[in-house]
């Protein structure tokens, strides 16, 4: 048998409440969210072996600026090598 609402979702009752705030202010909310998460991720330690990979790329490519692609590229470039 199907859910009436198969859209329905299943929340924690701790989170209830947010579920009652209108669209902008759950629009705001979740923006809020994301930008806290986003100043933790910035906080995070980089490893010396990622820092060291991220200088050599960074190097090579300084050395070489032919070499990179354009972000118009690589967009097209992405769809063609996950079919």
């Amino acid at each position: 048998m199907m859910p009436a609402n198969p859209y329905a979702v299943s929340i924690n009752a701790e989170f209830a409440p947010l579920f009652r705030l209108s669209r902008a202010e759950r629009l705001q909310l979740v923006e809020d969210l994301w930008d806290s998460i986003a100043q933790e991720d910035a906080k995070l330690p980089v490893s010396d072996a990622k820092r060291d990979e991220l200088r050599r790329r960074k190097e090579r490519f300084l050395l070489h600026p032919a070499s990179g692609r354009t972000w118009e590229q690589v967009k097209q470039r992405a769809p063609a090598q996950h079919d």
